[in-house]
C-alpha cells in the first residue's frame, strides 16, 4: 500500500525533534521566497526543513536543523510553492495507466491528483476501481481514487461493461487511497430521489469523505438545489460566471477546468477577478488531459499560467490549485500548503506569472529538475483480463453498418448529432439525406455515426448521422473509449472503412484507428480496458500525434475533434448522442427515433 509516507501523528516525535533543533533535517532549503498560500503572502528568505517526507519547520532561519548529513540546497531567490493539486481528473483520458501519467506530469509540478476511474468501471467494474487504486498508491506522488458513482452513467439508456452498485461503493470506501465519491453524473436521478444514488452518497458521507458532484443542466432553480442538498460537494460542469456564482452560493466548489477541450476558467474566473467572490471555495482542475498536451504543454501549470493570464493574481492563481483542492477533500493538514507536518510537496520557480517547473520536491525527495523526471514510477501487473476486453462477438462487414430506409421516398429527413467546436453539448440537427439502393446515405458533411457493442459479444451495432467532421472521401475513425460506457464508436463516409477499422481494434485489444481508401493510416493501441496504453507518453503523444493528422488527411479541420469524437455515445450532455441502445435525447432523457417521420 502506500509506504512511501509516514503519518503525521507516526511521525510527530521526529518532526518535534527537527523543529527544536535536537535532531536534524533530511533537506534544508535556503535562499529562497516562500509563497505561503495560507496567508497568501511571498515571504523573502524563508527557510524549509524537511524530515521524512515531511516538513518539519518553516520559518526565517532552519541553520538549528542542519547537521553534517543534511542536505543543504540554495534555491538562489527563486520562489517555494505547493505542489500542484488536480481537483477532477480521469487518468485514463490521458490513454495512459496510472504511472505512466504519473511519469508525465511530475515535471510539470503536478504533486496530487484527485482521480475518478469511471473509465474503466465501465468496462472492468469494482475490479479495475482496485487495479488504478493500487497502481495509484505505488507511485511517488499523491494520486487519491474517487470509487466511481455512475456506471452506467444514465440506467435505461445504455449498456456498460460492468454496472457499480451501492453495495459496491460501500466497500471501496474502506480502501486506503479511497478519498470519496466520483462525480454523481446521474443528476437527474438525485434530483428524483433515486435510492441507489442517495444510498452511494450516503456510504460515502457515513465515511467522512466528499462527494464530487457533476451538474450539467443550465436550469439553477429548484432541480439545482434539489441537487445540491443530495450531497455532491463540488462540480466542475459550469461554463458561465453565472454557473460558478450559483455553486458557490449554495455551498459547493466551483472546480473550474482547463482540459484538452475545455476551456472553463476564463468564463468563471471573473466571479473573483471581477465581481470579487471570497476565492477560497474556487478549485482549478483539468478533467480531462490528452497525452500530447501532457507532453507539450503542462498539466496544472498550465491551468495555474491561464488563470493569471485571465487575470487572476498569481497567488490566488496558486491558492486554487494547492490548498483550495486539499482543504475540499480533508487534506488541509496533510498537503497543500508548505506548513509544518504537511507532505513536503514543493516547486521551485523563478517566476509566479509564466511558473517555469524548474525544481519538483514530492515527499521531501527530488522527483524532477528541468522537466525531466528524477524517480522511477512503478507499473502495476495488469492481468490477462484486463488487456482483453473487446468481444464484439463477430467479424463485421459493411452491411452492419447500413442504415435502412423506412420507406420507399429517395430522401429522407433524419437526425443528426451536430458536433460543436470546443464545447461537449451537440446540438440536435436536422438532414434531408439521400436514399440509393435502400440504404440512406450522407452527404455535405454528414457522415455516419455507429456504435459497436464491445463488453459483452451481442454483435449489437447502432447507426445514426453526425455532422462537424468534415470528413471527405472515403474514410472511417474507429475509437474505443467512448465515454461513458465505452464501447466503440465509428465514424465514417464508407462501410467498407468502417467494418475495417471496427475490425482492427477487435484485433490489437482495443484503441483508435484511421483508415482512408481501405488502408490504415494511424492507430493508437490502447490495451488496457481498451482505455489506456502502459507505454511513455511520449510515444502515446506522437501516435495520438499521428491519428489528428490522419483525421485532417481525411478532411477534418475541427479543434481537437478526438475528443468530441470519443464523447458522442456520453449520453448525460445534451443535447444528442448514441447508445448501444439506440439515439439519446438527452434533453428528455429518453430514447429517440432516427427518422424524423417515425412514431417516437
Amino acid at each position: 500500500m502506500e509506504h512511501h509516507i509516514k503519518t503525521w501523528a507516526e511521525m510527530a516525535p521526529r518532526l518535534v525533534a527537527v523543529a527544536a533543533g535536537r535532531e536534524h533535517a533530511d533537506l534544508v532549503i535556503q535562499g529562497g521566497r516562500l509563497v505561503n498560500v495560507q496567508t497568501r503572502e511571498i515571504l523573502d528568505g524563508w527557510q524549509v526543513a524537511i524530515v521524512e517526507g515531511r516538513f518539519a519547520y518553516v520559518g526565517t532561519d532552519a541553520s538549528h536543523c542542519i547537521g553534517p548529513e543534511t542536505e543543504v540546497v540554495d534555491a538562489a531567490g527563486r520562489y517555494l510553492i505547493p505542489g500542484l493539486c488536480d481537483g477532477h481528473m480521469h487518468i485514463e483520458s490521458g490513454m495512459l495507466t496510472p504511472a505512466e501519467f504519473a511519469a508525465a506530469v511530475i515535471p510539470h509540478g503536478t504533486t496530487t491528483m484527485f482521480t475518478d476511474p469511471h473509465e474503466i468501471a465501465n468496462v472492468l467494474g469494482l475490479d479495475g476501481v482496485r487495479m488504478m487504486h493500487d497502481e495509484a498508491l505505488m507511485q511517488p506522488v499523491n494520486i487519491y481514487t474517487q470509487m466511481p458513482s455512475c456506471a452506467p452513467s444514465a440506467p435505461g439508456l445504455e449498456t456498460t461493461g460492468y454496472e457499480i452498485s451501492a453495495e459496491d461503493v460501500a466497500e471501496a470506501m474502506a480502501w486506503p487511497g479511497i478519498i470519496g465519491l466520483g462525480e454523481m453524473m446521474n443528476f437527474p436521478g438525485v434530483i428524483n430521489g433515486d435510492p441507489q444514488m442517495l444510498a452511494e452518497m450516503a456510504a460515502t458521507m457515513n465515511a467522512g469523505k466528499t462527494v464530487g458532484g457533476h451538474y450539467a443542466s443550465p436550469d439553477k432553480g429548484i432541480p439545482f438545489s434539489a441537487y445540491v442538498a443530495g450531497g455532491p460537494a463540488d462540480d466542475h460542469e459550469g461554463t458561465a460566471e453565472e454557473d460558478a456564482i450559483a455553486r458557490v452560493r449554495l455551498g459547493m466548489k466551483s472546480m473550474m477546468r482547463l482540459g484538452s477541450a475545455w476551456y472553463d476558467v476564463e468564463t468563471q474566473i471573473t466571479a473573483v477577478t471581477e465581481k470579487g467572490l471570497d476565492p477560497r471555495n474556487f478549485i482549478l482542475c483539468t478533467d480531462d488531459c490528452m497525452a500530447g498536451t501532457l507532453v507539450n504543454d503542462g498539466h496544472m501549470n498550465r491551468v495555474v499560467r491561464h488563470a493569471i493570464d485571465c487575470g487572476c493574481d498569481p497567488l490566488i492563481a496558486l491558492q486554487m490549485a494547492t490548498i483550495n483542492t486539499a482543504t475540499h477533500f480533508g487534506l488541509e493538514r496533510e498537503l497543500g500548503s508548505i506548513a509544518p507536518g504537511r507532505r513536503a510537496d514543493v516547486i521551485l520557480t523563478s517566476d509566479l506569472k509564466t511558473l517555469p517547473i524548474e525544481v519538483v520536491y514530492a515527499r521531501g525527495v527530488k522527483v524532477a529538475e528541468a522537466g525531466k523526471i528524477a524517480v522511477d514510477c512503478p507499473h502495476y501487473d495488469w492481468p490477462e483480463n484486463a488487456r482483453k476486453t473487446v468481444n464484439m462477438g463477430k467479424f463485421l462487414s459493411d452491411t452492419d453498418f447500413a442504415i435502412a430506409a423506412p420507406n420507399n421516398a429517395p430522401r429522407q429527413t433524419v437526425k443528426v448529432i451536430g458536433v460543436v467546436e470546443n464545447q461537449a453539448p451537440t446540438k440536435a440537427l436536422r438532414a434531408n439525406l439521400p436514399v440509393i439502393d435502400g440504404v440512406v446515405e450522407g452527404e455535405d458533411g454528414t457522415c455516419q455515426i455507429s456504435l459497436v457493442e464491445r463488453h459483452r459479444a451481442t454483435g449489437n451495432v447502432v447507426n445514426a448521422f453526425v455532422s462537424g467532421f468534415n470528413y471527405t472521401g472515403k474514410m472511417a475513425m474507429a475509437s474505443t473509449v467512448a465515454h461513458d460506457s465505452h464501447h466503440m464508436i465509428v465514424v465514417g463516409t464508407d462501410r467498407d472503412c468502417m467494418a475495417q477499422a471496427a475490425n482492427r481494434l477487435g484485433e490489437i485489444g482495443g484503441g483508435i484507428t484511421v483508415w482512408k481508401d481501405g488502408e490504415e493510416l494511424a492507430q493508437v493501441a490502447l490495451p488496457i480496458a481498451g482505455l489506456m496504453s502502459d507505454s511513455p507518453a511520449a510515444e502515446v503523444a506522437a501516435n495520438a500525434d499521428k491519428m489528428v493528422a490522419a483525421m485532417a488527411a481525411c478532411g477534418c479541420t475541427l479543434n481537437n475533434a478526438y475528443m468530441q469524437h470519443s464523447l458522442l455515445a456520453l449520453v448525460v450532455i445534451p443535447e444528442l448522442r448514441i447508445s448501444d441502445l439506440g439515439l439519446v435525447d438527452v434533453t428528455t432523457f429518453e430514447m429517440t427515433s432516427l427518422f424524423e417521420n417515425e412514431e417516437e
